[in-house]
């Protein structure tokens, strides 16, 4: 009965595994004309939950660029993207007690993304993702007795990452073919603003003949016709007696 456990464990841990597959050598999901332009990662202001391994912002950025590069390099397309990244918090699993108490890994991004020709930011706002390591045999265990921290934040990052391409995927509309503009979430739904159109030079009436025409800072001035001159007629005064 003891070797049939083992057997189903051995067996599960494998199932789990596999759900972990790496995608990148698979062809890319299609984003329309997409080229990744600057890779920013930032994360000066990280916060690292209580029961972690260290990691350094330095660590951060570097594995979290290559996590990007490594996604988002293998486009093609002619119009440049730039891609944003702020690593927000994390936990790296440190040794612990298989199964029962093992502590997990998670990692806190914001990402943003502009179109690079015209300067415009699609998102109007940064889109956070919280991201494990994911189902696996080790992750079942505890990867801190299983994975270095490096790999730990390979993990992360790579899922990270991958949210975020998912992220890119429901948004179609900042990815159109060729010779197309993207246009920015907080344009949906509202119409191109069209200027206004120039209200016609108000027009005096003629009536006679105009004393005359000027002009006023290239602005042509009609001046009103003069009255003809009238004749005063005297006004009776008070009766006499």
């Amino acid at each position: 009965m003891l070797n049939l456990r083992r057997v189903a464990l051995f067996a599960g841990l494998c199932v789990l595994a596999a759900c972990g597959r790496n995608d990148l050598e698979e062809p890319p999901v299609p984003l329309g004309d997409f080229a990744l332009g600057l890779n920013i990662v930032v994360a000066d202001n990280v916060q690292k939950v209580p029961i972690s391994r260290e990691a350094s912002p330095e660590e951060w950025e570097e594995v979290m660029k290559a996590a990007v590069a490594d996604r988002f390099g293998r486009y093609s397309g002619g119009r440049l993207y730039n891609i944003g990244i702020s690593v927000d918090g994390y936990a790296l699993a440190p040794p612990g007690i298989p199964v029962v108490a093992a502590p997990k890994s998670v990692l806190v991004i914001t990402a943003n993304i502009w179109d690079d020709a015209t300067q415009t930011k699609l998102n109007p706002e940064g889109e956070q993702f919280t991201v494990f390591e994911g189902m696996s045999g080790e992750t079942v265990i505890g990867t801190g007795l299983t994975r270095t921290k490096k790999k730990q934040m390979e993990v992360l990052s790579y899922n990270a990452v991958k949210r975020v391409e998912q992220w890119l995927l429901d948004h179609p509309e900042w990815f159109p073919k060729a010779g197309e503009v993207p246009v920015p979430l907080a344009a949906e739904g509202e119409a191109a603003a069209k200027p206004a159109a120039a209200k016609p030079a108000a027009t005096v009436p003629a009536a006679g003949n105009t004393a005359a025409t000027g002009t006023t800072a290239g602005t042509t001035v009609r001046r009103l016709p003069l009255p003809p001159p009238q004749t005063p007629s005297p006004h009776p005064g008070p009766s006499l007696p």
